[in-house]
């Protein structure tokens, strides 16, 4: 079983930045893909950003250029640097945890319970 706790999340100004991590506990897979997810309200959850065990990363259109995916293996955690932040990056944003390459969001084992990103215009 793997836990995975999120933090980071909160109210900022568009144009601001935010840093979000995610850390997995009971993680026995050297290989895995962590990933971060958001859910605005309505609407349905989508990737956001994916990062293997191995460093391949992998961003939705909306946030390249403007978020950064990183991970430090020895802590289990991932990470998400959020710039240039805009209203429409509003969302709970979900880590998810994939025992694997190649994961789908449908392919994700474990989820975190979410953070709240709030970006006031």
């Amino acid at each position: 079983q793997v836990q995975l706790v999120e933090s980071g999340g909160g109210l900022v100004q568009a144009g601001g930045s935010l840093r979000l991590s995610c850390a997995a506990s009971g993680s026995r897979f050297s290989i895995n893909t962590m990933g971060w997810y958001r859910q605005a309200p309505g609407k349905q959850r989508v990737l956001v950003a994916q990062i293997t065990s191995g460093g391949s990363t992998n961003y939705a259109d909306s946030v390249k250029g403007r978020f950064t995916i990183s991970r430090d293996n020895a802590k289990n955690t991932v990470y998400l640097s959020m710039n240039s932040l805009k209203p429409e990056d509003t969302a709970v944003y979900y880590c998810g945890y994939c025992s694997g390459y190649g994961c789908y969001q449908r392919d994700m084992d474990y989820w975190g319970k979410g953070t709240l990103v709030t970006v006031s215009s």
